[in-house]
């Protein structure tokens, strides 16, 4: 198998997160590495296009050729191959939590902080009509979904209940990408956010 990488990249990192959580890494599971770099632009080329049409990482190239992007599937895949450490839930309902919470943050945190950044990044001019007033929104977004997300961990453990799981992974990478928009945890706002925060992030696979 390849990947696709890039590490700076917080889609790239959840994957590299979901499979150190498994106990292993691309190296330890015999998958070869190619670093696109995005800074640079060459998720646009023509040869990148033909791998991921959609121009986003990371993408998973099986042995058979089969290509698989969006880092969730990539997840899921690897779920499947590695089971003894469950990270998408164990029966009907932690499934179901774990994919409710995901969503939200992947349709509410995440999205917001991304196009705030899009928007708002001189890096993005050449390839997105911009919209500053739309990034504003979208930053104030950002805010009002941390707010939300401290409220939920007020009542839980984790994002999606008393274990950690993929959830945990999209929120944390969505708050470390946070930063590029220059939003960070205020502990005397969100208090609870930032205690999930620094346990979660002293987990060995956060340095993934």
């Amino acid at each position: 198998m390849k990947i696709y990488d890039y590490k700076m990249a917080p889609n790239p990192r959840r994957v590299r997160m979901f499979l150190a959580e498994k106990g292993t890494s691309y190296t330890q599971a015999g998958i070869e590495v190619e670093n696109v770099d995005i800074a640079k632009g060459e998720t646009f080329s023509k040869e990148f296009r033909e791998i991921s049409p959609y121009g986003g990482l990371p993408v998973l190239e099986l042995d058979d050729g089969t290509l698989i992007s969006e880092s969730m599937a990539i997840s899921r895949y690897f779920e499947e191959l590695y089971p003894e450490t469950p990270l998408m839930g164990t029966d009907a309902k932690s499934k179901a939590m774990i994919e409710m919470w995901n969503r939200r943050i992947e349709l509410g945190l995440y999205s917001s902080i991304a196009y705030a950044f899009r928007h708002g990044n001189p890096m993005w001019k050449p390839v997105t009509n911009q919209v500053a007033e739309f990034a504003e929104v979208s930053g104030e977004n950002a805010d009002k979904q941390i707010h939300k997300l401290d409220k939920r961990l007020a009542e839980s453990e984790y994002v999606a209940g008393d274990e950690f799981s993929v959830a945990d992974i999209t929120a944390l990478c969505a708050i470390d990408f946070a930063k590029v928009i220059k939003r960070r945890i205020d502990e005397e706002k969100h208090p609870h956010l930032a205690r999930w925060y620094k346990q979660v992030s002293a987990r060995e696979s956060a340095k993934a």
